[in-house]
């Protein structure tokens, strides 16, 4: 029994001494607010209240220290949410609105009937370089609709596999097109700049809603009417604010910072959405909208009794110039 308490009592010691040398492990593995705790809390901190996260670097690029940027996070849900809301709207009650005038005031029509004699309103290379910047703006109006709505409503339809490779290609074909596009509008501005130049002529063209809901009377105008005129800036200045937003797009390094790049990714997204919408305007009319106005960028010439009706006092200037002002002859030719 001595010998057995003996041996209890050095193994109870033997314990003591154990946990006496093994605490200062044991303290070690315990948690300390050490630096890197400290630094981590901080971030934690920052991300909450929305700070930009930054880092250190050693490269020249000071823009490549940005770790996190709140500010993204509300670019892309706008990019997400509020873009195609804003895209929808504009573009969907566009088309709504078309399709009730053409039910409620039908086709504009020719009072009088083709008159079998044309007029040249268009000269060929006018007609090429609309034809140009349209068919441009067409392929980038749809490829860049692809971005906003075609997981929405491409994606389920053809699946990922097409949808991935129709969006490179019509990224491709975006990048590309951009460029003869912008050619085509400063084109246009240098050859019709002087024919849109808005007058009091317009002013009274406005008042009386172009003619446009009565039937056989319009108000007289030049060349371009005060709505033509309206399509025109719409184009230039739209055309101008797409053109240099997407310069940044194209070459993004040009911006000094991420946010001005956020920025004009924004601009260049909402001013597309509006341009698109009144672009599907200026083709209804120009097509289905009213009788015989295609022909001016179709064939370049125009029935005379359309460019009386429309633009009475540029058909008085064009008589004038071909058979002089005491001449009133009508200056046409036999339509083909």
């Amino acid at each position: 029994m001595p010998s057995s308490l003996s041996n209890l009592r050095a193994l109870g010691a033997a314990l003591v001494m154990l946990f006496a040398f093994a605490y200062p492990a044991a303290a070690q593995l315990s948690f300390r607010p050490t630096a890197e705790a400290v630094q981590e809390e901080q971030l934690l901190n920052s991300l909450q209240r929305g700070d930009k996260i930054t880092g250190r670097i050693t490269i020249p690029d000071t823009r490549a220290s940005s770790l996190i940027q709140p500010a993204g996070r509300d670019w892309r849900d706008f990019q997400r949410s509020r873009l195609p809301i804003i895209g929808g709207v504009a573009i969907i009650g566009m088309v709504a609105l078309l399709a009730i005038f053409m039910m409620v005031r039908g086709r504009i029509r020719i009072h009088q009937g083709f008159s079998g004699r044309t007029i040249l309103r268009f000269a060929g290379f006018e007609r090429f370089v609309h034809w140009l910047t349209a068919s441009c703006f067409i392929v980038l109006a749809l490829s860049g609709l692809n971005i906003s709505f075609g997981r929405i409503l491409i994606l389920p339809l053809f699946g990922p596999d097409v949808f991935a490779t129709m969006s490179t290609y019509a990224k491709f074909a975006h990048n590309y097109l951009a460029f003869p596009f912008m050619l085509g509008l400063v084109i246009m501005f240098l050859i019709w700049i002087k024919d849109n130049i808005p007058g009091r002529l317009d002013l009274e063209w406005i008042k009386q809603g172009g003619g446009i809901l009565s039937a056989g009377k319009h108000p007289p105008a030049k060349r371009f009417n005060a709505g033509q005129k309206g399509i025109f800036w719409i184009v230039i200045i739209g055309g101008a604010l797409m053109s240099v937003s997407g310069w940044f797009l194209i070459f993004p390094y040009l911006a000094a910072t991420v946010t001005v790049l956020q920025f004009w990714t924004v601009i260049h997204a909402v001013i597309a959405m509006l341009f698109i919408a009144a672009m599907l305007a200026h083709i209804y009319i120009g097509s289905i909208g009213m009788e015989g106005a295609f022909d001016a960028m179709g064939t370049g010439e125009v029935d005379l009794n359309w460019a009386k009706e429309h633009h009475s006092l540029w058909v008085e200037e064009e008589q004038a110039k071909a058979h002089g002002p005491s001449d009133s002859t009508p200056r046409a030719v036999p339509a083909e």
